[in-house]
């Protein structure tokens, strides 16, 4: 299979260092192919006939033994020379699925690239856009397939990946926008890298329109990225990760100027773009093995999977002093974006806020409400949760919500008291329209 060598001298050692995976990655592998197996009754099984296969992919496939009630899904994809069972076994997304009642589907690769076995097609034609057959038809195949069987919700539909399977995570976000919600690639490549385009120097836009190219026409919501990866890392260079944020904050028309940036673990380095559909991961020193412990659990609460396993707490309406009308989503939207709104108290589940301990205030169990901004007049609408600082609220004495990101208060616009008056931060001034109760 024929793929385009890098463009320029400072990524010429990508097609080297992908052919050094032979060796780097059965190191990196070793760790899934040999950690103990998941204290779970519930076991890896394969599925066939899973539907249309043009990939030829095999798919395994982990549903926990007390599954939420429309479950969320995951896929999660393990490296070259790498084996789905493996990947099962030496990540902690069985785990995590145990705890919050997701399902995970293991596909397993078997395209050849570089020496390699096992690699998922990130490099033919077919496998970069959208319909064209391949890998990600298949793996789209199989999402369907465990929506449909085990009812599960298409709003919540993710992938994952090391190496190749981060890659194919990316090629999927491109791809199938429609399908997938958000990914969180471990140690990978902007998607593209290894088509035609190459792996070349690129400006954001040239990369986005990489990437919107994949899909044309396609105008709906585009997937968040929650990238990773290591400052060591010998087989993939560190300086990827910068090309994937470039993609992805382009594709989202973001600043690639972080509007935040922390250290959720000592080593570690978060950025986070925008109100949060993009963050990057740095991991001080690093190699070509990630993820590593604990990992996990951060993708999954970027993912808004943490919430799917229990019932989750039912909550109550936020009222409005000025108005009395409730804090409420529109037609009972779940779309990520959605404007928030004040309309008749009704009880029901759009109108039901739960607060977390995190500063959350969540509907549905797993949209959090989400400050499209931090300047007066930014948009209040609700989101997956992912744990940014824009969908964190301080629950006042005085009955006012100030965002924890921009101090601002959450208000009703232009002291609106009818039904559909939008909601957004604003200065606080101690008015009516900033004042809410909680029952």
């Amino acid at each position: 299979m024929k793929r385009s060598e890098p463009r320029t001298s400072g990524y010429a050692g990508i097609g080297v260092a992908l052919a050094a995976l032979i060796t780097a990655v059965v190191t990196a592998l070793s760790v899934f192919l040999t950690a103990a197996p998941q204290a779970s009754a519930a076991a890896l099984t394969e599925v066939t006939n899973f539907g249309t296969n043009p990939g030829g992919l095999r798919m395994y496939l982990y549903v926990p033994d007390r599954l939420a009630s429309q479950p969320g899904v995951l896929v999660a994809m393990h490296g070259c020379n790498g084996w789905a069972p493996g990947f099962h076994q030496g990540t902690e997304f069985a785990s995590l699925a145990d705890q919050y009642g997701f399902i995970v589907i293991y596909p397993q690769a078997n395209k050849s690239a570089n020496g390699m076995s096992n690699c998922f097609d990130v490099w033919s034609n077919e496998a970069l856009r959208h319909g064209g057959g391949s890998d990600p038809v298949s793996i789209v195949s199989m999402a369907n397939y465990v929506l449909q069987r085990y009812n599960g919700d298409p709003q919540r539909v993710f992938a994952t990946g090391f190496s190749s399977g981060a890659m194919e995570t990316l090629n999927l976000l491109a791809t199938y926008p429609d399908v997938f919600k958000a990914g969180a690639p471990f140690a990978g490549v902007p998607y593209g890298c290894l088509g035609p385009a190459g792996c070349g120097d690129k400006t954001p836009q040239q990369w986005g329109d990489l990437a919107r190219n994949a899909y044309p026409g396609y105008t709906g919501p585009r997937p968040r990225v929650m990238a990773w990866h290591g400052t060591a890392d010998s087989v993939l260079p560190y300086t990827m990760l910068q090309e994937e944020v470039d993609q992805w904050t382009d594709v989202h028309g973001l600043s690639q100027t972080p509007a935040s940036t922390d250290s959720p673990q000592s080593g570690w380095t978060r950025r986070v773009f925008g109100s949060g559909q993009v963050e990057a991961y740095t991991i001080v020193g690093a190699g070509h093995n990630l993820p590593h412990a604990g990992m996990a659990a951060y993708a999954i609460r970027f993912f808004g999977l943490d919430g799917g396993s229990s019932t989750p707490t039912p909550g109550g309406p936020i009222k409005s002093v000025a108005s009395g009308r409730c804090l409420d989503v529109p037609n009972a939207a779940n779309a990520d974006g959605t404007a928030v709104q004040l309309w008749d108290c009704n009880g029901q589940a759009n109108q039901r806020w739960a607060a977390t301990s995190a500063g959350e205030l969540r509907v549905y169990g797993n949209k959090c409400l989400d400050a499209g901004g931090t300047g007066n007049g930014a948009v209040i609408q609700i989101y997956s949760c992912h744990g940014g600082a824009n969908q964190r609220w301080r629950l006042n004495a005085d009955g006012t919500i100030t965002g924890v990101q921009s101090g601002l208060c959450l208000d009703a616009v232009g002291q609106g008291t009818a039904n559909g008056t939008r909601l957004q931060l604003y200065t606080c001034h101690g008015g009516a329209n900033q004042r809410w109760t909680r029952t």
